[in-house]
């Protein structure tokens, strides 16, 4: 995946979710106007990050870290470092982040599409001034039929946790989307177990 590949995934995450359109063109747009839009230097306005919604393909239940400086349970990902194909990026995260392998995204069968997209503010830290993450957010799957290795040190704890009432165990709206979100995906990809579709987001 290179740029112009990610700008046409954009646009068809917009097709499928038009009362996102503010957010995607800010994201077009720190495509169009900066050539360091991938890395972690590139404060004005801030960079490409990717991250995933990280589901286990025995039971669906979902992976999250719980990030020690934010002090929130939050999916996996993290910066790009100049990595255009941030489906790889979101997966080398993954494995980094958990010690897990063999993510799998989906859909599984129609290559790539993105799951979910956040624009969020980080406060100023050192000699990093204030800036945006641009987040970009794959669905991946997982089996937990393997043994979780916490690597890295900005994650205090990374844990399984079940699907079923997840909207309401984290009171945070950018986990909730995902999580509607993710459950529309998997009840139509048929390579993982049956799952019933809590609720289809407005707009899909």
């Amino acid at each position: 995946m290179d740029r112009t590949g990610l700008l046409r995934l954009l646009d068809r995450y917009a097709l499928r979710h038009p009362g996102e359109l503010d957010t995607i063109a800010r994201v077009q747009r720190l495509l169009a106007d900066r050539e360091r839009a991938f890395h972690r230097d590139c404060f004005d306005p801030g960079h490409i990050t990717s991250s995933a919604w990280i589901v286990s393909q025995q039971t669906g239940s979902v992976l999250l870290t719980h990030h020690r400086k934010l002090e929130r349970w939050l999916q996996l990902g993290g910066h790009a470092d100049g990595e255009t194909d941030l489906l790889a990026s979101a997966s080398r995260e993954a494995e980094e982040e958990s010690g897990l392998q063999g993510f799998e995204p989906v859909p599984s069968a129609a290559g790539p599409e993105i799951l979910d997209v956040d624009i969020h503010e980080i406060p100023a830290h050192g000699d990093e001034p204030a800036h945006e993450h641009h987040d970009v957010r794959f669905l991946l799957r997982v089996s937990d039929d393997q043994t979780i290795q916490r690597q890295v040190a900005e994650s205090k704890e990374v844990r399984w946790f079940p699907r079923e009432g997840i909207t309401l165990q984290f009171d945070e709206e950018s986990l909730a989307r995902m999580a509607r979100k993710a459950e529309v995906w998997l009840a139509r990809d048929p390579a993982g177990p049956d799952r019933k579709v809590l609720r289809t987001p407005a707009g899909w």
